[in-house]
């Protein structure tokens, strides 16, 4: 009779990178025979993955250590807090191990001291796509890890280390055993996608009857070559950004681009040490909208950076005016430890944040209800997340998922998640579509 396997509760925090981490920490455990409750209380151990890029991220990874102490007391703790290990030491002397991102073979090795592992290869199985925490028809494609850059408001490269892009065919053959278990999106994320393959040479490898350059602009090519949606996440506006346009407009990888801008004013942008800042980028976004004019551009910035002024502020507006985004997130800068921006300037007062934070979100709004009106009327493919009795929920090729809006489908037949599905748009609000399957 096999021996009972151990319990693996697990919690994962910070962005899609983070997620992919999980991913493959859970995929090695699960064919190794662990099993996953989601409940602390019972398991043999709790592996926490933390996120260390600002303080707010910071104190949720100690509010969950915390918690899996409380109600557990055995606790390996991972990511991009584990990175610096002291405040969590400081904190909780009593956690099992800690280890920096990516570091998975620690991660294990303290697994299976803490709770030795009972395999038994009748029982335990893993598909070959390995195990998956989003919904089964969307899935997350890390290309690559670590940054070149060194924007001054950051500290993921002190965390994840300079680039280290993956060859193309490692990607790509990952990506083929997502399309086949039934992944229907492919959502590619890096700290800098548009950099890939610079720190390998862009050295091609091997796949399937050629070889596929470490570029860009190849691997969107062979990615949108699988029949899935491509989505493209974390590009700067380099030049050669441009190539990807035509792919777009061909219909091989999504219209979409989540270019995080940060900023608009030229003296903000130096002070953030931007890659790409110094691009006309309003003269290439009209450019890659002449080529594709279903492009969607979502971006992120910050208000509030040390020294923004009021007029680097209205310049700010007025760009995004000009720009005509689709999608946009707004952050109030938040001083993260060991970052150089802290003593750039004197900080700028929490009230003057809110206050350019809620005048920059009415201006976006405006734009961003502008860009729907323009859906109004057209039958479009909407991927459906979430069933329901008279209305799905779904979303456009232009809307990536939990972070854009959403498409409310009305249909007299079974939606069911996964669908891809034509719609009627009928009418659209500050944020999202409502249609009619046809």
């Amino acid at each position: 009779m096999a021996e009972a396997a151990p319990k693996i509760s697990f919690v994962s925090l910070g962005c899609p990178k983070a997620l992919v981490d999980s991913e493959r920490i859970i995929t090695h455990l699960r064919a190794e025979g662990y099993e996953l409750t989601r409940t602390h209380e019972g398991a043999d151990l709790v592996i926490v993955n933390t996120c260390g890029f600002l303080d707010s991220a910071k104190a949720e990874s100690l509010e969950a250590i915390g918690d899996a102490m409380a109600k557990n007391g055995k606790v390996i703790v991972t990511g991009c807090m584990g990175a610096e290990p002291g405040e969590i030491r400081g904190r909780f002397p009593g956690v099992l191990a800690i280890t920096g991102p990516q570091q998975y073979e620690s991660v294990l090795g303290a697994v299976h001291e803490a709770a030795p592992p009972a395999h038994d290869p009748f029982v335990d199985l893993v598909p070959p796509q390995g195990i998956k925490l989003t919904p089964r028809h969307y899935a997350y494609l890390k290309i690559s890890e670590g940054c070149n850059n060194r924007c001054t408001f950051c500290i993921i490269p002190k965390l994840r280390g300079d680039l280290v892009s993956r060859p193309a065919a490692d990607v790509l053959r990952e990506a083929e055993r997502l399309v086949r278990a039934g992944v229907k999106e492919l959502l590619v994320i890096s700290q800098d996608t548009s950099a890939y393959g610079l720190d390998l040479k862009y050295a091609a490898s091997p796949w399937r009857d050629r070889a596929v350059s470490a570029r860009f602009y190849d691997l969107a090519k062979e990615l949108g070559e699988l029949g899935a949606w491509t989505r493209l996440h974390y590009v700067y506006p380099y030049p050669h950004v441009d190539e990807v346009i035509p792919l777009m407009a061909d219909g091989l990888v999504l219209p979409y681009l989540d270019i995080p801008f940060q900023h608009a004013a030229p003296n903000v942008l130096k002070a953030m040490r931007r890659p790409a800042h110094q691009e006309k980028t309003l003269e290439r976004i009209r450019r890659w909208r002449d080529t594709c004019p279903d492009l969607a551009i979502r971006s992120t910035f910050i208000v509030g950076f040390p020294g923004e002024t009021d007029e680097d502020f209205e310049f700010l507006l007025a760009w995004l005016k000009e720009a005509k985004l689709d999608r946009v997130g707004c952050f109030r800068y938040e001083a993260v430890k060991g970052a150089p921006a802290n003593d750039i300037a004197a900080p700028v007062p929490d009230e003057l944040k809110d206050e350019r934070w809620h005048r920059f979100m009415k201006t976006q709004a405006a734009v961003s209800a502008q860009r729907l009106k323009t859906k109004v009327g057209r039958r479009i493919p909407v991927i459906i997340d979430e069933p329901g009795a008279t209305v799905a929920k779904g979303r456009s090729k232009w809307d990536a998922p939990e972070i854009d809006g959403n498409v409310y489908v009305a249909s007299r037949r079974p939606l069911r998640v996964g669908d891809i599905v034509t719609v009627k748009i009928e009418r659209s609000d500050d944020y999202d579509l409502h249609g009619i399957a046809v």
